[in-house]
């Protein structure tokens, strides 16, 4: 699941998160590594400019500096960047940051990665806009070379290389961290197949997931590589139980047999992992969501 409270878009964060703070952050992460979610995962943004912040909030927190402390409070839960805007950094920076977290957490990092779409952003840190495809396909591939097994990593690309340069600590997994590639443009689904451990769709609907899920193994078989890809969905929003409150048109709600129904719909579709969000009118009621998921609907996911 993506975290609460780090990020307060209209299109997602429920109106108790903007009185909410760290501690409140820090138990819904204890929840999610107590009842055995895969992964808690944190957004990135740098700034956003006045045109936007109306809809997108100014609140983004720092995805390293929230998942490493949140790393210090949790022992299992997986810590996910999703997705870290890394075009928008040095490689060699940014490897730095995360290599460190993933040693300090046991290796529970997953590094998302994605394009960015806020044009001032990537102005304001003298990042060309319009090049942003191109600056994330070569980062993606410099961060392979950085958080790989040499300590003394090489890389050539057009826009950026690096030899000779000395990292430590290392990443704790081996050979490096999983990486995988946010977004649902073709851009994004050919980036996911030629250069990811992992996609991460950004709001597809059930409908289009297949012949996304589709082309990316098209894409991947043409481009000669053979490792599996993990594979995940953003699910609709859900709330377990019948809600005594309204919680939206599209949220998914009732008895745990039928939402394990619904949710085995992915895994026919070909997707490994589901994100969930869960709809709520507090952080107490966020977590009591999220252990009758786990107590209730989980045990019937894979019937």
């Amino acid at each position: 699941m993506q975290l609460p409270i780090q990020s307060l878009s209209t299109i997602y964060a429920e109106p108790w998160e903007a009185g909410a703070g760290p501690g409140d952050l820090a138990e819904v992460a204890r929840a999610a590594d107590r009842l055995g979610f895969f992964y808690v995962a944190c957004c990135d943004h740098v700034a956003i400019p006045r045109r936007l912040a109306a809809a997108m909030g100014t609140t983004w927190y720092d995805p390293v500096a929230t998942l490493a402390y949140l790393a210090g409070l949790t022992e299992r839960v997986r810590l996910l960047s999703h997705v870290a805007v890394v075009g928008l950094r040095h490689p060699l920076a940014t490897a730095k940051q995360y290599a460190t977290l993933d040693h300090l957490s046991g290796g529970r990092l997953v590094l998302g990665v994605g394009a960015g779409h806020v044009e001032e952003e990537f102005a304001a840190l003298g990042v060309e806009f319009a090049e942003r495809g191109p600056v994330l396909d070569e980062a993606v591939d410099a961060l392979k070379a950085a958080l790989g097994p040499e300590e003394f990593p090489e890389f050539g690309g057009e826009r950026l290389a690096f030899s000779g340069l000395g990292q430590r600590p290392r990443p704790a997994q081996e050979p490096r961290p999983p990486l995988w590639v946010g977004g649902s443009s073709p851009a994004a689904v050919r980036r996911a197949a030629v250069r990811g451990d992992g996609w991460l769709p950004q709001g597809d609907p059930r409908d289009r997931l297949p012949q996304q899920i589709a082309r990316l193994h098209a894409l991947r078989e043409q481009a000669g590589v053979t490792e599996p890809i993990e594979i995940g969905a953003i699910t609709e929003p859900l709330y377990v139980g019948e809600p005594g409150w309204h919680v939206g048109r599209r949220t998914l709600s009732g008895k745990p047999e039928q939402l394990a129904e619904s949710l085995r719909e992915y895994a026919a579709m070909g997707v490994h992992q589901i994100q969930v969000r869960f709809r709520s009118r507090s952080r107490a009621e966020l977590t009591d969501q999220m252990e009758a998921f786990t107590t209730d609907v989980a045990p019937h996911l894979d019937g």
